[in-house]
Formats: C-alpha cells, sequence, structure tokens
C-alpha cells in the first residue's frame, strides 16, 4: 500500500537541499537517509533520500542526482510516498495511517447514520475528516477525541458526539449526548 509521507517545499541553500512538509508520525522510519520513495506526479521520481536534518524546525532532505538549487526547486509541491505493509499499525493503539479510516461509516452514539469517510485533510492546527452523507454533502468533523469518541475498525465505523452546530443542515438540530446532558442539568 502507498501512503503520502511528506511534501517537498521550498528548496534551501544552492546544494539542493529542500525544505519537506512532514505528513507522517514516523519521519526516521520513512524519511531516512537510503529510503526510496515514489513521487507524485511519478516523473519526479523515484528519489533516494541521501541525507536529512532539522533546520529552524523544518526538516531538510537532500536527494541523490539533485545537487543545485534549480534542480531542488523544480521537486517543489511533489508528494513523496513511501510503499507500507498494509497490515502494519503504528505503534501507539490510539493512532491511525489514513488508509485505516479511510471508508469508515460515521454514526452518532446511538448509531444514526451521519455519512462516510471520504478524504483526510491534515492541516497544521489539526486533522479533519471530510465526511459524505448520505444526500451527498459534505461537513468537516475534527479528528479530536472530544468529538470521535471512538474508532472501531472490526466494526468500520467512526463514532461522534459533535457539539451543537457542527452537523449543518437537516442534522444541525442533532444534539449531541454531551449538550444533552447539559441541557437536562
Amino acid at each position: 500500500m502507498q501512503l503520502v509521507v511528506a511534501r517537498i517545499g521550498r528548496a534551501h541553500g544552492v546544494k539542493g537541499e529542500v525544505t519537506v512538509e512532514v505528513r507522517t508520525d514516523e519521519p526516521e522510519l520513512r524519511l531516512g537517509p537510503g529510503a526510496v520513495l515514489a513521487t507524485d506526479p511519478a516523473a519526479a521520481g523515484p528519489l533516494t533520500i541521501e541525507s536529512g536534518r532539522v533546520h529552524s524546525s523544518r526538516l531538510l532532505l537532500r536527494f541523490e542526482g539533485v545537487g543545485d538549487r534549480n534542480a531542488a526547486e523544480a521537486l517543489r509541491n511533489t508528494l513523496l510516498i513511501a510503499e507500507v505493509d498494509p497490515e502494519e499499525l503504528p505503534e501507539d493503539p490510539d493512532e491511525y495511517y489514513d488508509h485505516q479510516l479511510m471508508d469508515l461509516d460515521v454514526v452518532l452514539a446511538d448509531g444514526t447514520e451521519i455519512g462516510r469517510i471520504t478524504e483526510i485533510s491534515h492541516l497544521p492546527s489539526q486533522d479533519l475528516f471530510i465526511v459524505e452523507r448520505p444526500d451527498g454533502s459534505e461537513v468537516m468533523i475534527p479528528f479530536v477525541q472530544e468529538i470521535v469518541t471512538e474508532i472501531d475498525l472490526e466494526e468500520q465505523r467512526a463514532v461522534i458526539d459533535p457539539p451543537r452546530g457542527l452537523l449543518d443542515g437537516g442534522e444541525a438540530e442533532v444534539a449531541s449526548s454531551r449538550d444533552a446532558a447539559k441541557d437536562e442539568s
């Protein structure tokens, strides 16, 4: 299985280094020297990591055969893709790879269907589930423990407890169990 592990940013210096937006919780495993990564667009790769270092809180990588700023800049916005065993799981049981979460059914604690995860957006501040509802509309659900209360891979579902107003449209009036409990007090 292929997973996007990073996106190449701007060139750094004149010797072919690039900044990298890391998209994996295991950069030391996926982005170490000698790693061979597929790319998107495919014509840019595969790329073999020659060296890496952290500079001003950013990961810098140098690839074999990329020896100057112009070659490095030509790689800007290229996605780096690692081949991962589909059975491999993160070390922390509360962490998940994107491919494990894709297509999970999203439901409320009482079983009310909200939709299906079609995309996972990784923002600097938090991750979001993009959920397609039965009517074809989409809603964004922050992937935080207070809202996503359970991930059940066996049952292929994510249970959510959304705050009032998170679900717009016809579902907007559905109060989460947390809000209902507050209203009863």
